[in-house]
Parts: C-alpha cells; structure tokens; sequence
C-alpha cells in the first residue's frame, strides 16, 4: 500500500464521516485556543484552563511521511495511554484492516500525506468512539495525535432542523459510499430507520421522518423532512 487506502478502510471510514465531522467541530468548540501541554504518564492533556484524560492514538512523520500507532510506540506500548489505540488494532484484526493492524503506515506515496494521517486518526475516532482526535505539533516535522477519553467533551446532537444540510455536506468528506455513511449516521444517534429499495427512511427524535433517495451508485439524490403528524 504506497497511495491509496484499502477498501476495508474506506468503507470503516464511511461509517463514521457523518457523526464524525459533527462531533469534530463540538471538540473545536469547546477546546479553548490556548497552549497545550501533556503528561502522558498520568494520561493527561491541558489545553488552556481545559484537562482532559487522554490516549496517545499514533505520531505522524511529515518528513518521511510515515504513521505510527500509539499502541505500537516502543516507548508506549503496553501502557495505559494507548490502549484506545491498541483498541483499534484488535478492531483492525477482527475486520481484516490492515491500515489498523500495521504498526507504521507508509503515506509517502499519497498525494497529500497531511490529509492520508488526518484520515487515520479520524478512522481511528470513530472505531474507538471517542469524542473527537487533537492533532498538535509535537517538535520539527512531527505531529501527535490524542484520543479524548473524558466524559467532559460534549456530544454532538442530531439536529433535525440542519440534518438535511448535515447530509449533504458531510458525505462528501470521503465520497466512498454515501448510503453506507447516512445509514451509519443514523446508527450512531440511535434513530430507527428502514431501507424501502432506493430510499431510506429515519424516524427523527422530533416525531418528523425523513426519506433520504439515492441514485444507482448509492449517491444522495434527494432528502426529504417531512412531518407525520
């Protein structure tokens, strides 16, 4: 694998691009823009006058465009800080994705390694289901990843009145199967939902449904809100 993800990864993704990028931006929102610092023998992260308990999910080697997993970090390994990352290692084993069961990723070959190491520690979010990653630099031409573990990260909500939008924007972060990350999406909030042919549709917490269509590559053709009673 030298410049392109594996279909098992793409798909696991998927799964999580929706909720996923919602719940980036409720992290962003509540992290203060302040310094950071972290202790990671005590699972710690500061950023301004925020603490939260943290895993260590993996490092990102901008020069030689290389990631390596928390979990496999010989001077982590075994301990507490990584064990949301060695987490996503035993999902990696359980579904055959080789992205989550190598200790280093080679992202050299990528057009943009930046965005392929954004894409792991996303990847590695939702598997792990934890409330958002924090990229920070971490010296010249490294870039540390953590996992929040800490129920004082707030959660982001299903907000019937902007879903349509939610929908339409946030599949296309990764584009590689849209019907797979809308049924995801619904999945995650724990909304009731039923797929009729080429359309699915979600029972909303509000008491409105919404019918989502998708075209024959399974893209989103149209969305719709509609009132039952």
């Amino acid at each position: 694998m030298t410049n392109e993800f594996s279909d098992q990864f793409l798909l696991e993704a998927e799964r999580h691009s929706v909720w996923g990028v919602a719940q980036l931006e409720a992290l962003m929102d509540f992290l203060p823009r302040a310094p950071w610092s972290a202790d990671l023998s005590t699972c710690s992260y500061q950023q301004g006058e925020v603490q939260l308990r943290v895993s260590l999910l993996g490092t990102f080697d901008m020069e030689q465009g290389s990631w390596l997993w928390g979990w496999a970090n010989p001077g982590f390994a075994g301990s507490e800080v990584v064990s949301l990352s060695a987490a996503v290692a035993r999902y990696g084993q359980a579904h055959r994705i080789p992205e989550f069961t190598a200790s280093e990723v080679d992202l050299s070959g990528f057009d943009d390694p930046r965005r392929a190491a954004e894409m792991l520690a996303f990847a590695g979010m939702g598997v792990a289901n934890a409330p958002g990653y924090i990229g920070q630099p971490a010296g010249p031409g490294t870039q540390v990843y953590f996992l929040p573990d800490d129920a004082k990260v707030p959660s982001a909500r299903l907000d019937p009145v902007a879903l349509p939008r939610v929908l339409m924007t946030d599949v296309a972060l990764i584009g590689h199967s849209p019907k797979q990350a809308v049924m995801s999406y619904f999945e995650h909030h724990e909304v009731p939902q039923r797929v009729e042919s080429d359309r699915l549709l979600a029972d909303l917490p509000n008491g409105n449904a919404v019918v989502v269509s998708f075209d024959s590559m399974d893209r989103i053709g149209n969305i719709q809100v509609m009132a039952t009673s």
